[in-house]
């Protein structure tokens, strides 16, 4: 029998998920969690064979609680399932080792084939992703786009960055929103991490 908990933020999905995997019969939902925070201690407490994780919950960074999930408990499988596959996110989610790496859209039959094969120690890549964009480098910045993001880093906020560019706070705003979707960030906060990170400001 396969232990799994489920966290997702979505109580109509995590619900539907926890649903569909207790109808497999070697499978066994031993906890559920909605939120980053409550990760480590329910996997800590339950021990599952394998974490499957939304990387867009709430509250702590998903991949930060993935990352501590596998220094305190190493034998856990950690699967991600994510409905934005950036590449930046890709990329972080090879620096911590997870196990596998899905999209939402995936199949239930997909999503119980990729549980099954990284049990088996094996690495699992939704099949709409292509290996390659497990190595493509970050996209680059624009100018603007770092000149706005390096005035984030310094702690102006978007009137001040927006006065000092003469360019209008909603403007400012499509930036950063930009910047977020290009860096696969979570909020501002993550996207000047990310950017410090990879040397792009």
């Amino acid at each position: 029998m396969i232990r799994l908990i489920i966290a997702e933020h979505v109580p109509m999905l995590r619900g539907a998920l926890v649903a569909l995997l207790q109808m497999e019969q070697d499978f066994h939902v031993v906890a559920e969690a909605g939120r980053a925070e409550d990760i480590l201690l329910t996997v800590l407490e339950f021990r599952p064979d394998v974490a499957v994780i939304d990387i867009d919950l709430p509250g702590t960074d998903g991949l930060e609680a993935v990352a501590k999930i596998r220094s305190c408990l190493p034998s856990c499988r950690l699967l991600i399932i994510t409905g934005h596959p950036a590449t930046a996110t890709l990329l972080r989610a090879l620096g911590v080792e997870v196990d596998g790496y899905l999209l939402k859209d995936a199949l239930p039959s997909d999503l119980a084939r990729a549980i099954r094969k990284v049990v088996a120690g094996q690495r699992v890549i939704d099949p709409q992703l292509t290996l390659s964009s497990w190595d493509r480098p970050l996209p680059r910045l624009t100018p603007r786009e770092a000149t706005i993001l390096r005035l984030t880093a310094g702690g102006e906020d978007v009137q001040n960055i927006a006065r000092e560019l003469h360019l209008s706070t909603g403007t400012v705003r499509n930036h950063l929103t930009a910047i977020g979707r290009k860096l696969g960030a979570r909020n501002r906060v993550d996207a000047v991490r990310i950017a410090q990170e990879n040397r792009l400001i």
